[in-house]
């Protein structure tokens, strides 16, 4: 089981950087970089297999492995482990330079496998190796995308139903978000006004994700001195659209420091 985002340690000589998928990371004229579309998988609950194409757009060719996580959330934070309920194909890539490769996910059990009434969620991720030359050279530099993947609940009228919260947790503040509905909702664009109107950015692009029936938190760019009570609001973009909510506000959440 991986907690995610912890997938950054690694081992010395190789510096990981964990990038948001989609983004068109550049190393350098000796380095190559890889661009993925879509950024986000979503597939029909009767659908039996879906795909994501990579481009490269260096000089020089990618070789990466690619795996398939089930993608869960608990304490608030987001738990990856593994699974064959998704199966990517290749495993092993090689994109060519300025070609482009497609990874085709499979669902065990095909288009059967839409039976379940609930939302499920995973995340494709896709680990650069160094080549042989930088190895040698004694720096490795080894890119990790990660995307997610869901494949929507029987109910197409599924939606997030999401509950804020600002609380005392560890010595800091933290935003907590409960999605009580069957459907992921994505977070973004996210601020926090206070009742004289000031505002305190949380977030400029994607803040994350409140998996359906799941729990997310965050830590909120605040003071622990800082003294919150409402009334607040949380501004937020949620699956690309504005909304504001009024969170409840706690001085300190169950075991809480």
């Amino acid at each position: 089981m991986i907690r995610f985002p912890s997938l950054r340690a690694r081992l010395s000589p190789f510096i990981v950087l964990a990038a948001l998928a989609g983004s068109v990371l550049a190393l350098g004229a000796q380095a190559a970089s890889l661009q993925i579309s879509p950024v986000s998988i979503s597939l029909r609950a009767n659908q039996a297999a879906g795909g994501i194409n990579l481009q490269n757009l260096g000089e020089r060719p990618v070789y990466g492995q690619v795996r398939v996580f089930a993608w869960n959330q608990r304490n608030g934070e987001d738990v990856l482990t593994p699974t064959d309920e998704l199966v990517a194909s290749p495993p092993i890539i090689e994109v060519g330079a300025k070609g482009s490769q497609t990874i085709r996910l499979v669902r065990k059990g095909g288009a059967a496998a839409g039976a379940a009434a609930g939302e499920r969620t995973y995340r494709l991720l896709i680990d650069e190796i160094p080549r042989e030359d930088e190895q040698a050279s004694g720096v490795a530099i080894r890119l990790q995308y990660s995307v997610p993947v869901f494949v929507a609940p029987v109910d197409e009228a599924a939606a997030p139903n999401l509950a804020w919260s600002v609380l005392r947790k560890d010595n800091a503040w933290v935003l907590r978000v409960r999605n009580s509905g069957a459907l992921h909702a994505q977070v973004g664009a996210a601020s926090l006004v206070d009742g004289a109107g000031k505002e305190t950015e949380i977030s400029k692009g994607l803040l994350g994700y409140a998996l359906a029936g799941r729990e997310r938190e965050w830590r909120l760019p605040v003071e622990p001195s800082v003294r919150l009570s409402a009334p607040l609001t949380v501004r937020a973009n949620v699956n690309a659209r504005p909304s504001s909510a009024a969170p409840s506000v706690a001085a300190e959440s169950a075991g809480g420091k």
